[in-house]
C-alpha cells in the first residue's frame, strides 16, 4: 500500500511535462530533504528554471539517506527510472537529517551516510538513470559575524562518495555558504519562510544544536535558518541551475523561453 500511495502522488509532483519536455527526451528527478522539498526548499524553484524539462520534485521534509529508503520513497524513484523512454537525471541531496540526535533518521557519518549515498548512486545507474550528488544546502546561523556551517563534514563525505564512484557532484554546500556569508546575518534571515520575529522570541536555530529534531514533513516554525521561502528558494535554485548547466550542458535548451 505504501508504494501504491506514493506512486499515486507522483502526478502532483510533476511540475512540468508535455510535448516540449518529451521532445527533449530528458527528465529531472529531485531526491532529498526539506531544503529541496516543495514549500520549504528550493526544488520547485529549480524546476521552474527549466520550463521545457519534465521535472519531478520528490524531496521530502525530515528525510535522511536512511529514512527516505525505509519509508518506501526510494522504491518509487527506481520504479520511475525503470519506465524508460527518456533520459533521467537524478539529483540527490542529503545530510541535514543524517546528523546525530534524530531518532530513526540519523546515520553514522563514517559507516552509514557514505554507504547509503553510494547505494543510491549504484541503483540509479542500474535502473538506467544518471545520478548527480549535491552537498547539503548550508544552514544560515552566524556566530561573531561568521557563518556556522555545521554541515561541512557531510559535504566532504558527499564529495568523497562522488570521487569514489566517478559521479558528478554539485558542491551546493560551498556555494550556498559563500553566498550566505557574503550577504551577512540580517540579509540571510530574509531568505527564511517568514520574517524574523522579535529577538526576544527568535527560535533557536538548528545550526546551534544539530540534535534538535526537524519535524517530519513540515518545519517547526515559519522562521528558522534552515528552510527557505520564495526569496531563498529563488537564490539557491539559481545557483543550482547555473552549476547544473556547467555539469550537463545538454540541459541548456530546456531553459529556452524562460522569463
Amino acid at each position: 500500500m505504501m508504494r501504491i500511495r506514493t506512486l499515486a502522488g507522483l502526478a502532483a509532483a510533476l511540475l512540468i511535462s508535455g510535448a516540449s519536455a518529451q521532445t527533449l527526451g530528458l527528465r529531472l528527478i529531485l531526491v532529498g530533504d526539506s531544503t529541496m522539498a516543495p514549500r520549504s526548499g528550493y526544488g520547485n524553484a529549480l524546476c521552474e528554471q527549466f520550463p521545457l524539462l519534465a521535472c519531478l520534485n520528490l524531496a521530502r521534509g525530515g528525510r535522511s539517506t536512511k529514512s527516505y529508503r525505509a519509508e518506501g520513497l526510494w522504491n518509487s524513484v527506481t520504479a520511475l527510472l525503470r519506465e524508460g523512454g527518456q533520459k533521467d537525471l537524478v539529483l540527490i541531496q542529503f545530510g541535514h537529517n543524517d546528523q546525530p540526535g534524530k531518532p530513526g533518521r540519523s546515520t553514522d557519518l563514517a559507516t552509514e551516510f557514505p554507504v547509503n549515498l553510494a547505494a543510491y548512486v549504484d541503483e540509479v545507474r542500474a535502473a538506467g538513470g544518471t545520478p548527480i550528488l549535491l552537498t547539503p544546502l548550508t544552514r544560515r546561523s552566524f556566530k561573531d559575524g561568521r557563518l556556522n556551517n555545521d554541515l561541512l563534514a557531510w559535504a566532504e563525505a558527499t564529495r568523497k562518495v562522488a570521487a569514489d564512484k566517478g559521479v558528478q557532484v554539485l558542491d551546493l554546500n560551498a556555494l550556498s555558504a559563500a553566498a550566505v556569508q557574503a550577504m551577512g546575518e540580517d540579509e540571510a534571515d530574509t531568505l527564511a519562510l517568514a520574517p524574523k520575529p522579535p529577538s526576544s522570541s527568535t527560535p533557536a536555530s538548528p545550526a546551534a544544536d544539530p540534535a534538535v529534531t526537524e519535524p517530519q514533513g513540515q518545519p517547526k516554525s515559519l522562521f528558522d535558518r534552515t528552510h527557505v521561502g520564495p526569496k531563498g528558494a529563488a537564490l539557491f535554485a539559481g545557483i543550482v541551475a547555473r552549476e547544473l548547466l556547467k555539469l550537463r550542458p545538454e540541459l541548456a535548451p530546456a531553459q529556452a523561453g524562460r522569463r
